[in-house]
């Protein structure tokens, strides 16, 4: 009692959180069983599927993408929109927050891969890369009713409750390429334009490199040059679908998979930490690299090898 008296608040709490996880996850499987049986018709990447919802106009449908997309551009227009009407001599935390995204994009990203014309010309285009993705990214770890898959109803109070997903845009490999392609397309056009047609594929070859050397150089050059679509799209939409179902996995699906109830209380502290890691690092990191790649992207096509 005294050891235990004598212990800081902290040791105290994370005992207490050990006995319960611990005690808890013995105290479900004496109840359930420890052993599982698997689910087969349990299939986690239908959760991911986009089920329409609705069809709107042309090849136009309404379904948890489309929404959590219109969210996102919603968030970022509005928070914009907001924070420049109540710009303040002393900032609060939001604006002071906003600030550093600027002069991150506008110093770091933009600044130090192109001259001062060029980065006011391509700065909108980054910037909004930046914080569209950041906010898409964001609105992935708030759970929000978008369920579609069929799953145990949920009553409570008489009234039927829906079932809540953590979902991103970014988890459907679509997002990310129309993305890429804007900045795939920019930076060519751009190349192109300092260049002209002939001048760019030239520049695409390393300074210094001649006769035959070409011939294997410039087709290698070709591809880097059409590997950076892929690299762009991949990079973003495998980051998020892969930290999405780590967080699912180690919330419950694991569990449900394998039909055993305690394994669903032992994995959710992994869970938890997979979760604050993705929303406090992955979110802003994938958002930054993608936005920094495309300022170096446009800024490397304008210059020669």
């Amino acid at each position: 009692m005294n050891a235990v008296s004598g212990m800081s608040k902290t040791k105290k709490i994370v005992l207490g959180f050990a006995a319960a996880w611990i005690g808890g996850t013995v105290a479900i499987a004496l109840a359930f069983g420890f052993k599982g049986h698997k689910n087969p018709n349990f299939l986690p990447q239908d959760e991911f599927h986009l089920l329409t919802w609705a069809h709107l106009v042309g090849p136009i449908d309404l379904n948890k993408g489309v929404l959590y997309l219109v969210l996102a551009a919603g968030l970022t227009v509005g928070a914009m929109v907001y924070i420049s009407h109540r710009m303040q001599m002393r900032p609060n935390r939001v604006q002071t927050a906003v600030e550093w995204g600027y002069s991150l994009v506008s110093k770091q990203m933009v600044g130090d891969n192109m001259d001062d014309q060029m980065a006011r010309k391509w700065f909108p285009l980054v910037a909004t890369l930046f914080f569209f993705i950041l906010a898409t990214n964001l609105l992935g770890y708030i759970p929000l009713p978008v369920d579609t898959v069929p799953r145990e109803e949920i009553h409570a109070f008489g009234t039927l409750l829906p079932n809540f997903q953590l979902y991103a845009a970014d988890t459907n490999v679509a997002f990310p390429l129309v993305l890429a392609l804007i900045v795939y397309f920019a930076f060519n056009a751009e190349g192109v334009r300092a260049h002209g047609p002939v001048g760019y594929l030239k520049s695409l070859v390393p300074a210094g490199v001649g006769g035959a050397m070409v011939l294997f150089i410039f087709p290698l050059e070709i591809l880097s040059n059409f590997l950076r679509l892929l690299s762009l799209t991949i990079r973003l939409w495998a980051n998020l679908l892969a930290g999405h179902l780590l967080i699912a996995f180690m919330s419950g699906d694991l569990a449900v998979l394998l039909g055993s109830k305690w394994l669903g209380w032992f994995t959710l502290p992994f869970g938890i930490v997979i979760f604050l890691f993705e929303a406090l690092l992955i979110a802003g990191l994938q958002a930054f690299i993608f936005a920094i790649l495309a300022a170096i992207y446009l800024g490397g096509a304008v210059s020669r090898h």
